[in-house]
């Protein structure tokens, strides 16, 4: 066992000693697309609600269930393919979550009702679910202690600019093509799939940490060669003092409620709901509250919702390039500090006119944007190896969640009382994510993720 343990160590060793490569951002750009893709998938539902719901005589009552059955799908996914990538690897487990939602979006196209839209919406949310946090957690596993904050980012804003094609596709496509159309654009990801098993190695750290060190220690060889250019340049000495020998354990769910890792849990799950209740009920709802309740057209509801995504991808690059310098901590608290203010100016001012909810739901996504994101970085980055996959998933589960009820409350908020009331929802939703994350949070900047996660 002890040999084994030192012969994991020696692999993360020559993990942590590479510098970041072309290839790493080969590697990026590859699962990258897939990730595009998956948060075009997650949000294209707000930019069809404004056609489907007078089409289908949808009752205002029923849409935040429409919404959320993606969700309810996507949670399911977290679950099972976070466990499929403990069990299998990254690599198969994200090949499936690809095939899953792409035949999910497919058969959104020939939706011919509320339910059948439905239950469709579900069937691609369960591939939706496990693809970002298997894909998160398998770029973190590539990449050295230093810079990895930005190096992962800059991989996690492309979900950030799906986010934004998604109100740009919406905005075109939908008025001059038909809402079918962005289902269609929604399956393109299945062409990747040969490009994902044959060009991505899996995970080395994975592989150690099951005891597959041969096949390890091929990969790392591999990746060495091409970052050396064939052995052309010299690589950095190896530093395996950092280190204290890796022991070996199973995956078990029962470890994410145990020691130091019930505290992280417990945490980075507040987190993820705080976060995605805001994030996705302003996105999902945005559209169809410009163009039901302040009655504007649907191409200037779809233009507002489209401003409001831009200024969400501000923040996100601003994360990228800050939280290495301004830690994980920090950024989050004071992010859900802003986004929570500016909510609270909106509720105060009654939200009755449309270009001041634009300007202050522009400006508080700007911070609450940029959250979401970044949770792809931390959450990996709290669990050790053998459980980093399922830990990301049941976070992101709570994503699910938020992003289920969310929509929901904020619906019911607004036919109880007003639009005006929903606003301060999100205040109160952001300033309970500001207080766990300053009290409970801890700080993973710039150290090896064997060090943070034994």
């Amino acid at each position: 066992m002890v040999d084994n343990a030192v012969r994991q160590q020696a692999i993360i060793a020559r993990i942590e000693r590479l510098p970041f490569h072309s290839w790493h951002v080969k590697m990026r750009v590859i699962v990258g697309v897939a990730t595009f893709f998956d948060a075009l998938d997650a949000v294209m539902i707000a930019y069809i609600l404004p056609v489907i719901i007078p089409l289908w005589k949808i009752p205002l009552s029923d849409v935040g269930f429409l919404i959320s059955s993606g969700y309810v799908g996507q949670l399911l996914g977290a679950f099972f393919f976070g466990w499929v990538a403990e069990k299998k690897g990254r690599i198969p487990a994200l090949v499936w979550t690809v095939v899953v939602f792409s035949i999910g979006s497919l058969a959104c196209i020939v939706s011919w009702s509320y339910w059948s839209l439905l239950i469709f919406r579900c069937i691609q949310g369960f591939g939706l679910g496990g693809e970002v946090p298997i894909a998160a957690a398998y770029i973190s596993e590539l990449c050295k202690a230093k810079g990895r904050g930005r190096f992962v980012l800059l991989y996690e804003m492309i979900f950030a600019v799906g986010l934004v094609c998604a109100a740009l596709l919406g905005y075109w496509v939908v008025p001059h093509l038909g809402w079918r159309y962005m289902f269609l654009i929604g399956a393109v990801p299945a062409l990747m799939v040969p490009i994902l098993r044959r060009g991505l190695p899996e995970s080395p750290r994975w592989l150690a940490n099951k005891g597959r060190f041969d096949e390890a220690e091929k990969v790392v060889s591999q990746i060495e060669s091409i970052v050396s250019e064939g052995g052309s340049k010299e690589l950095p000495a190896i530093d395996q003092a950092r280190l204290a020998p890796v022991p070996i354990k199973p995956t078990r769910w029962a470890e994410l409620f145990r020691g130091i890792y019930l505290r992280r849990t417990l945490t980075v799950w507040v987190i993820w709901f705080c976060g995605y209740f805001c994030n996705y009920g302003l996105a999902a709802w945005l559209p169809t509250l410009y163009s039901r309740f302040y009655k504007l057209p649907l191409k200037q509801a779809l233009l507002f919702s489209l401003i409001t995504s831009c200024a969400g991808l501000v923040g996100t690059l601003l994360c990228a390039i800050f939280i290495d310098i301004m830690g994980r901590k920090t950024w989050f608290t004071g992010a859900f500090v802003g986004g929570c203010l500016f909510m609270f100016i909106l509720w105060s001012t009654g939200a009755r006119d449309p270009l001041v909810v634009l300007l202050y739901s522009s400006i508080s996504y700007f911070f609450i944007g940029s959250i979401s994101v970044a949770l792809y970085l931390y959450s990996p980055e709290i669990y050790p190896t053998r459980m980093r996959a399922l830990g990301s998933g049941v976070g992101t589960a709570w994503l699910r969640v938020a992003s289920a009820v969310g929509p929901i409350a904020v619906g019911l908020v607004m036919a109880q009382y007003s639009t005006a009331a929903a606003f301060m929802l999100f205040a109160l939703v952001a300033l309970f994510g500001a207080v766990i994350t300053g009290l409970f949070a801890i700080e993973t900047r710039g150290k090896v993720l064997e060090e943070l996660s034994p």
